[in-house]
């Protein structure tokens, strides 16, 4: 079963940037519709930004204009570059498949904008 591994979180000041990334196992990667989701305490995990195997991409409202999901099938690897940070954007960051329940979700890498 394809396996993902996320990193790149970190302690940032508001209006800072932090770039994600995503590893998975096995190239079958590729024919997903990749997700990266987030969840703050006490809160549910939000979508925020969708990259098909056909290339679409998607954002959330609240990201849009910020946040920018790429995707390298060669490398089995996606990635979220995050500008503009602000204290909201704080939360643990997790990439998956869309649709994919059966696809056992990473540990995520814990965002957290402050100063």
């Amino acid at each position: 079963q394809v396996q993902f591994v996320e990193s790149g979180g970190g302690l940032v000041q508001p209006g800072g940037s932090l770039r994600l990334s995503c590893a998975a196992s096995g190239s079958i990667f590729t024919i997903y519709t990749m997700g990266w989701y987030r969840q703050a305490p006490g809160k549910q995990r939000e979508l925020v930004a969708t990259f098909t195997s056909g290339g679409s991409i998607n954002y959330a409202d609240s990201v849009k204009g910020r946040f920018t999901i790429s995707r390298d099938n060669a490398k089995n690897t996606v990635y979220l570059q995050m500008n503009s940070l602000k204290p909201e954007d704080t939360a643990v960051y997790y990439c998956h498949p869309i649709g994919q329940s059966r696809v056992d979700w990473g540990q995520g890498t814990q965002v957290t904008v402050s100063s």
